[in-house]
């Protein structure tokens, strides 16, 4: 549940019509309407024309096998095809009664196109078959080759991720093509199609786009009105007599400037070479890094950011960098000042490529606020509409203030603490009044230009993470969107309207501006402009009853509130292809997984294949950027069964399509399942309890998701709690590791929200956990911390103020018990215990759980490892000296050195004592076991005969008669005796001594 991170009260909103994709639900009349459903394709209903892309192939030959739907597949190798145009075959087919078609295709010699062996699923009219993307066209037809006026489009798909393009039109005084339309040529440069077409006699044409998948852009229901001569079509904006998008630019000789400010910093045979944006007349496009230095003599390395990951170095050199800045034109401007750095010893494991690809559990997890951590680039930064109201203002504290430029900046600060994953809020394009969480989402295609900078991109916080051997793990939100809807999927016209009294919140509109959060529209001087959500008029098309009609209510100013003013699922703002259509009443019923969890958080149809193909595409770029893993927000809200269809098989085949099946294998998905409750079952519900989404269904549902949903959730209530699958797969064998098994696991670990909901106590939190670790499907996977950006302990508003002896205990639990320990930025400090951790705009952050923290980090520092400061000076040392810090960096030095204390099951089985138990790894060469007690005394029977060393003191212990007794080390404070193991760990600290 995320209501806490909405506005106090309802705040009014609106609808982007820029850019806005209709699927037409019902058939058009009137000839002048830009979209048809794709069924009234121009083939009859009972043949399909199948159409089949050879330009990638060498066949000399093409076979279409097939089977009619509920029919038998013609005989290996099929029926041969026929050549349709340059680069196309075709066939087509008799389809009898059946509606589709099964389809491989070959080269009648033995080599297949089976689509990776799921075949191809293919319906009527006419299809293409391109690379693996199914679409829906001729791409023979009209070829444009006509004797009248000549109209030639070219349109920008670059905002919506479309595979594929079509032009549905109809010449002034003509008729429409048939649905979808003909097929539009790639352009030479990225993002744009083109298409030529004859008008006859007609000096213009109606036109709207498709992906010919369903998915169409007909301006808002107003269709196209284009020129002839040659146009483009861009964010719902035609431009006539325009240049081709894709012609060369206008000479340019002028050399850019200098690039300053050149920094290298080295960590072991990496160095991270860093340096401000040059400026240039028309914009750099490249930098040119030259690297002297090492016995291979001088590089030159082209980067198109403003930060460079240099690794695989020699040990102990010195390498000195230099840095050109170079624009679209080839000019060059003058080398840099040189920057130097003395690499250090080459790491046991070598940093891999992105994504790192090792086991999660090795990698304690620091959770920040991108926007709340560290300011480096005070550009950037905004305060939105709630800037004064919030208090904010009056603390010059903008909610957008840390970015990815500080993030960067200071993660020597977070590998100082020995930390080597990073957990960071989500990153897409927000729009809200109160959005800089994260969770707000607009453009998920789009990373919120309010986090970078230039030359601090996300994709150059993900090179500098890895450069450093540390993951970034992204927070991402499937269930909802904003309540200004999701861009390029789907964006409500208007919200209400726009009178005298409204008008200091909806802006005049101001054609041709288009939100980013970041950029300043010049009528109203806000970054926070609305003016795409207002009206004056009802808008065309509207579905919500009584628009603009006054509701007889005020608001908490006095004003007149009208009807859909405010987003709603039951309007009909939001249609139901997209959106839920219910406010959620139960939240622990059905509608929990499919209704709206606040006005401010529009709930997807996660059920609808529009809306599942959106979100997949979306984080198919954060993955291809390396991104190591997801922590999803909200994902109690989506059925399990859909999970399980289409978004976890998604992820994983994504990365194993990038990076292959073992980095696929440890890419880290984490949930939150909201459970706000002591129960080892949710209050007796299996569908909203954290452990039941670890595992696969068990049954086959309906092919359609939304019954799938219903049949999931009634089944599995049916059963209830007593029938759910058990593991062993986080418990040891006596004293002997095994092998997990992770056959029924979904692809989905989970936050450990019952020890979170325990951790007003240590023991509390022990007990609570372990006690539900064999419901989960491998709860040594289990994400685990006190306190977050939502919640503390047992559901407290508050960040956790147990005190710091409390702290420190909690940590040793948390380091050595299985699972992934996780803490929340600033919690090394106790940094604002015991306050609200989050009330909207209705106080300064400063005072909250989610205050800057970046006045904690000013000075520098450098991490020579994990957990290990080499320099540091300013505030950031102090930072470092406090209590907490030290006992947390000997925490991570300990349990890097101990496989059994990252990786390892575990045991209390022949164990006295209050928080003990035994832990084991076995994997090839590596076998770690390991004896924890936690504050108090404990006493191990029955375990293997060695010697036994203490990871904290050093203190040496001989086994001959499988018993060891590990005196009380006092609260915080633990003991972790090591079969065979590596000796003191560390230098004693204030409670690990």
């Amino acid at each position: 549940m995320r209501r806490r991170r909405s506005l106090a009260r309802p705040w009014a909103a609106g609808a982007l019509a820029a850019g806005i994709l209709v699927l037409p639900l019902t058939t058009p009349t009137a000839p002048e309407a830009a979209a048809q459903p794709a069924s009234a394709a121009s083939a009859t209903a009972t043949s399909a024309t199948v159409f089949y892309y050879t330009k990638t192939k060498s066949w000399t030959d093409n076979y279409l096998h097939y089977a009619p739907d509920g029919g038998s597949w013609t005989t290996v190798p099929g029926t041969r095809m026929a050549a349709a145009c340059t680069d196309w075959v075709k066939l087509t087919v008799d389809l009898g009664s059946a509606a589709g078609l099964q389809a491989t295709f070959n080269n009648g010699s033995g080599v297949w196109d089976n689509n990776g062996g799921k075949n191809y699923a293919l319906g009527t009219g006419d299809i293409t078959v391109k690379d693996g993307v199914v679409a829906h066209s001729d791409p023979c037809a009209d070829t444009g080759e006509g004797t009248g006026n000549e109209a030639t489009v070219y349109y920008s798909t670059q905002t919506l991720g479309w595979t594929t393009a079509n032009l549905h039109y109809q010449p002034a005084g003509g008729s429409w093509t048939t649905v979808p339309g003909v097929g539009m040529e790639a352009a030479s440069c990225a993002g744009w199609w083109k298409r030529t077409v004859d008008l006859g006699t007609a000096a213009s044409l109606k036109a709207a786009f498709n992906n010919g998948n369903g998915i169409w852009d007909n301006n808002n229901g107003s269709d196209y009105t284009i020129a002839s001569g040659t146009s483009t079509v861009k964010n719902n904006t035609v431009t006539p007599n325009a240049k081709d998008p894709c012609a060369a630019e206008e000479p340019d000789t002028e050399a850019p400037g200098v690039p300053a400010d050149v920094r290298a910093s080295a960590t072991n045979t990496s160095v991270v070479v860093t340096w401000s944006a040059a400026t240039d007349d028309t914009g750099v496009t490249k930098y040119q890094v030259t690297r002297t230095g090492g016995t291979t003599g001088s590089t030159v390395t082209d980067v198109g950011s403003t930060v460079l990951s240099d690794t695989g170095l020699e040990e102990d050199t010195a390498y000195t960098y230099t840095v050109k800045a170079v624009d679209a034109a080839g000019n060059t401007s003058a080398a840099s000042a040189a920057a130097t750095a003395t690499t250090g010893k080459k790491p046991s494991t070598p940093p891999g490529s992105a994504p790192l690809g090792t086991d999660p559990r090795k990698d304690p997890i620091y959770f920040v606020m991108t926007a709340r951590f560290y300011d480096g680039d005070s550009s950037n930064n905004r305060g939105g509409s709630q800037h004064v109201k919030s208090g904010n203002a009056a603390n010059n504290d903008p909610m957008f203030r840390g970015d990815f430029k500080g993030l960067v900046e200071r993660l020597d600060y977070i590998k100082a603490l020995g930390f080597s994953a990073v957990w960071i809020t989500p990153v897409v394009l927000n729009r809200s009044d109160y959005d800089y969480h994260g969770y707000h989402g607009y453009d998920f295609y789009k990373v919120d230009p309010r986090l970078e900078s230039t030359g601090a991109s996300y994709q150059d916080l993900i090179n500098a993470a890895h450069a450093k051997g540390m993951k970034i793990y992204q927070d991402v939100v499937y269930n909802h969107s904003s309540r200004w809807g999701a861009k390029g999927l789907f964006t409500p016209t208007v919200y209400g309207v726009r009178d005298s009294q409204w008008s200091w919140y909806y802006d005049e509109k101001a054609e041709g501006f288009e939100y980013d959060g970041l950029t300043v529209e010049p009528k109203s001087g806000k970054s926070y402009y609305t003016g795409d959500l207002w009206s004056t008029a009802e808008p065309t098309g509207n579905t919500c009853l009584n628009w603009g009609t006054p509701t007889g209510g005020k608001s908490a100013e006095g004003y007149t509130v009208y009807n859909c003013q405010w987003p709603s699922p039951t309007s009909g703002m939001f249609p139901k292809a997209y959106y839920h259509q219910c406010w959620i009443g139960n939240w622990e019923g059905e509608d929990a997984r499919s209704c709206w969890l606040h006005e401010d958080l529009a709930d997807f149809n996660t059920e609808s294949t529009p809306v599942q193909n959106y979100l997949i595409g979306a984080y198919d770029k954060y993955i291809d950027m390396g991104v190591d893993g997801f922590r999803i927000d909200t994902a109690v809200h989506i059925p399990r069964v859909t999970w399980n269809r289409r978004f976890l098989p998604a992820i994983h085949d994504r990365v194993t399509q990038k990076f292959g099946a073992e980095t696929a294998s440890n890419f880290f998905v984490f949930a939150e399942v909201a459970a706000f409750v002591n129960d080892r079952w949710n209050r007796g519900s299996v569908n909203h309890s954290a452990q039941f989404y670890t595992w696969k269904e068990r049954k086959e549902y309906s092919a359609d998701d939304t019954a799938a949903a219903l049949e999931q959730f009634t089944y599995e209530n049916d059963l209830g709690t007593g029938n759910q699958p058990t593991s062993t797969n986080a418990f040891l064998n006596g004293n002997t590791y095994h092998a997990p098994d992770h056959s029924k696991f979904s692809g989905m670990n989970i936050i450990d929200m019952r020890m979170h909901m325990n951790f007003g106590d240590a023991y509390n939190a022990y007990n609570n956990g372990k006690d539900s670790d064999d419901s989960v499907n491998d709860a040594t996977y289990n994400v685990v911390y006190v306190d977050s950006h939502d919640y503390g302990p047992n559901k407290s508003s508050t960040r956790y103020s147990g005190g710091t002896d409390a702290w420190a205990e909690n940590m040793s639990l948390m380091w050595t018990f299985r699972g992934i320990p996780t803490l929340y930025y600033g919690s090394e400090i106790e940094f604002q215990k015991g306050k609200q951790i989050d009330c909207g705009p209705s106080c300064p952050l400063a005072t909250t759980g989610r205050a800057y923290y970046g006045d904690q980090l000013a000075g520098s520092v450098t991490a020579s490892d994990f957990g290990t400061v080499a320099s540091a000076d300013g505030q950031v040392a102090t930072t470092l000296a406090q209590p907490l810090v030290k006992h947390l960096q000997r925490l991570n030095q300990i349990r890097r050195a101990v496989p059994a204390l990252q990786m390892g099951q575990y045991s209390t089985e022949g164990i006295s004592g209050g928080m003990a138990y035994k832990r084991r790894y076995t994997s090839g060469s590596t076998d770690s076991f390991a004896l924890v007690t936690v504050t108090d005394g404990a006493s191990y029977t029955g375990i293997p005969n060695g010697t036994y060393t203490d990871a904290v003191t050093g203190t040496v212990k001989t086994v001959t008669n499988g018993t060891l007794s590990v005196d009380a080390p006092g609260k915080g404070n633990l003991r972790v005796y090591v079969l065979n193991g590596p000796g003191k760990i560390g230098t004693d600290g204030p409670y690990l001594k």
